[in-house]
């Protein structure tokens, strides 16, 4: 991998495409992100820059956090993510990465936190099938049969009732609709995971490479 950089996610909106078709878009602010450290494999046994994004107030730091943004020579930031890029050369601390590394009609992987939605019984969460609502049924919404009795335990990975939701996720081979290195916007088609507002890690698609 190659580029990469953090953005926020916006919102939706829909553009028109030249042959006048309706497209939905999502709206992500996507740096700039200031490098604050390098990670080469002779020193940490992988490649990586580690970057910030999202200008925070230095109060709002303890005192290891201000140290190693000081000695980066930048401003700190609210996040920091590292990311495992190839040609970390290209790269020196302090430089800011920008939406503009990214053009028009290329492909991108996005992941994110999905929303949360609270604990949600097995029907909503994994799709199953209720029972016959009639003819004296009394199980409607239950989620089904355990397994077998013998091992006297519920198999991992049983689909239950539980928390839905607020899980990593990355949708893959999403396409880039339009760049606007101006005002640090990236406009891709379809949706992302998350609400807005939230955290978003764009890189280069693994299937287009």
């Amino acid at each position: 991998m190659k580029k990469a950089i953090l953005g926020k996610k916006i919102g939706m909106t829909q553009l028109f495409d030249q042959e006048g078709n309706v497209v939905p878009v999502t709206v992500i602010q996507a740096g700039p992100c200031p490098v604050i450290q390098k990670k080469a494999v002779a020193t940490d046994g992988y490649n990586a820059i580690q970057v910030g994004f999202q200008a925070q107030k230095e109060q709002r730091l303890n005192k290891p956090e201000r140290g190693h943004f000081k000695r980066a020579n930048v401003a700190p930031t609210r996040y920091l993510m590292e990311l495992r890029l190839d040609n970390i050369d290209e790269y020196q601390v302090g430089q800011e990465v920008r939406v503009d590394i990214f053009e028009a009609g290329e492909h991108i992987d996005v992941t994110g936190i999905s929303k949360g939605k609270g604990t949600a019984g097995s029907i909503k969460r994994h799709n199953q099938r209720r029972g016959p609502m009639s003819h004296g049924s009394h199980y409607h919404r239950g989620p089904g049969s355990l397994g077998a009795v013998d091992p006297a335990k519920v198999f991992k990975g049983r689909a239950l009732p539980g928390r839905m939701g607020d899980e990593r996720i990355t949708v893959q081979n999403l396409e880039i609709f339009q760049v606007d290195p101006e005002r640090n916007l990236l406009l891709v088609k379809g949706s992302m995971p998350g609400i807005r507002g939230s955290l978003l890690r764009i890189k280069e698609s693994v299937k287009n490479r």
